[in-house]
């Protein structure tokens, strides 16, 4: 039998007195009041929680459920997530803040759940940031948003547009190599993306995810097991996790994000160096995603990428380090949520020596990023064949 590791402890309780009905309260009021008392209780500030768990009934937003709750509540958390089990949802919290804590994401992890009960006459305001400040300004929906994350770059460092063109061209050339890719068949050069209709200046349509159908798996086990099935196993060697706002209007900075910290805990825990990875598996829902991914993980200065993918060579399988060479989501597509684990699963067939037509040269390593909301939310793995 398996035992549970004794590393995490509970510390700090809270608890409101039940009311049959509420008035004008919201979710996000109650669950700010009970974390407030479990701190207390505890003895912890805000500041010293950096992990979260939540329950997905959160008026106030259908989805980016950890992100909202934490910017509500002032929280950058290096552990964040939603768990759905109904009336076991407040157990199965607990074990998996014990996960995290062994797993070395975070080391204090706030497990909180609750609702109001309004009368349905009595509608409470949605204290949401982004209804509040973004979308009355016409900040409504992802263009707009990474539309303004790329004015802003490219205000900062005078970067131009053929820099951030020359990512999705790389994208659609590396999606010729895949059968698969919804773009395949259908390259796409610098001076093609640009042409492309302008969608939210300074995004054209080609620099922009097509969104489609389409799913993705994985299978995780452990090590021992792991090497007596099918495939050479990969390794989970390195993770970092990190939300820092939902709303753009809330975000610390617009030329830099969460993953600069999630990648940086992430190669750590693997001991190595960015330079030292085989294969860059990186989210590029927009090619601003992309471009600022190349900083933050540490591959050149700010506002260099574009410099440094020319002395790269470019993206493809032959390139120092090839990028998203199953296309990527700008050249395979983003079957929605499943979009980012389609650079995981490229990922695990390049390190396995399976990927067809576009198989990277002796690939031992794999930095894969993912990237939700607004550069908003951010996990990074890296993944090896050797533990």
């Amino acid at each position: 039998m398996r035992h549970m590791s004794s590393r995490a402890a509970l510390v700090g309780i809270g608890e409101l007195k039940p009311q049959r009905r509420t008035e004008g309260v919201t979710t996000m009021e109650l669950l700010m009041k009970v974390s407030a008392e479990a701190m207390s209780d505890a003895g912890l500030s805000p500041e010293e929680v950096d992990g979260l768990l939540v329950a997905p009934q959160v008026g106030e937003t259908p989805q980016h459920v950890p992100a909202t709750v934490a910017e509500y509540f002032g929280m950058q958390p290096t552990m964040a997530n939603m768990v759905d089990l109904g009336g076991a949802s407040g157990l199965g919290m607990i074990w998996r803040a014990a996960a995290a804590i062994a797993a070395g994401q975070c080391e204090t992890v706030l497990c909180v759940i609750g609702n109001h009960r309004n009368t349905p006459a009595l509608r409470a305001p949605n204290r949401n940031p982004a209804r509040e400040f973004d979308t009355p300004f016409g900040a409504s929906g992802a263009n707009t948003s990474y539309a303004l994350l790329m004015q802003a770059h490219m205000a900062a460092y005078g970067c131009r547009p053929e820099d951030y063109a020359a990512i999705a061209a790389g994208s659609r050339a590396n999606a010729q190599y895949n059968e698969m890719a919804i773009f395949h068949g259908q390259p796409a050069s610098v001076e093609e993306v640009l042409a492309s209709p302008m969608i939210a200046s300074p995004l054209h349509l080609f620099e922009i995810v097509m969104p489609v159908a389409g799913a993705d798996a994985v299978i995780v086990t452990t090590a021992d097991r792991a090497k007596s099935l099918r495939h050479p196993p990969v390794f989970l060697n390195g993770a970092g996790e990190k939300v820092t706002h939902r709303a753009v209007s809330q975000a610390p900075s617009l030329t830099s994000g969460p993953l600069k910290p999630s990648i940086a805990r992430a190669l750590g825990q693997a001991g190595m160096d960015v330079s030292d990875i085989d294969f860059l598996s990186l989210y590029d829902c927009y090619t601003i995603m992309a471009a600022i991914t190349i900083e933050d993980a540490g591959l050149c200065a700010p506002g260099k990428f574009g410099t440094w993918l020319r002395d790269n060579g470019g993206m493809s399988p032959d390139a120092r380090q090839p990028i998203n060479t199953h296309g990527g989501q700008l050249g395979f597509g983003q079957p929605d949520l499943a979009g980012g684990m389609t650079h995981v699963v490229e990922a695990v067939r390049q390190i396995r020596g399976t990927a067809p037509n576009r198989q990277i040269r002796n690939c031992q390593s794999a930095l894969v990023t993912g990237n939700g909301a607004t550069m908003s939310e951010a996990v990074a793995l890296v993944l090896g064949a050797d533990l």
